[in-house]
């Protein structure tokens, strides 16, 4: 499954508009031309949507500091599937 993520790759102030191109399969300089245009025509709202995506969104690198220390957890488990009774 696809997660919308702040983009380390792609990133010009926040990395918002590189994860949503990311995302949607678009490029990300035709979201920051919509955001622009919308930002005029708004008189300046889309900044504030900006603002709350980049903080919402969670970034690429605390997804992968949250997927290793899931998996340390999940090493400190002993597996007993090896151990079925249906043998």
């Amino acid at each position: 499954m696809k997660k919308l993520l702040l983009s380390k790759n792609n990133k010009m102030i926040g990395g918002v508009c590189g994860g949503l191109g990311e995302y949607f399969n678009i490029d990300p300089t035709i979201i920051r031309i919509i955001f622009i245009l919308l930002a005029f025509i708004f008189l300046g709202t889309p900044i504030f949507i900006y603002i709350i995506f980049w903080i919402v969104i969670p970034s690429e690198e605390k997804e992968e500091k949250m997927i290793k220390k899931d998996n340390k957890f999940k090493e400190g488990f002993y597996d007993f599937s090896e151990f079925d009774d249906k043998k």
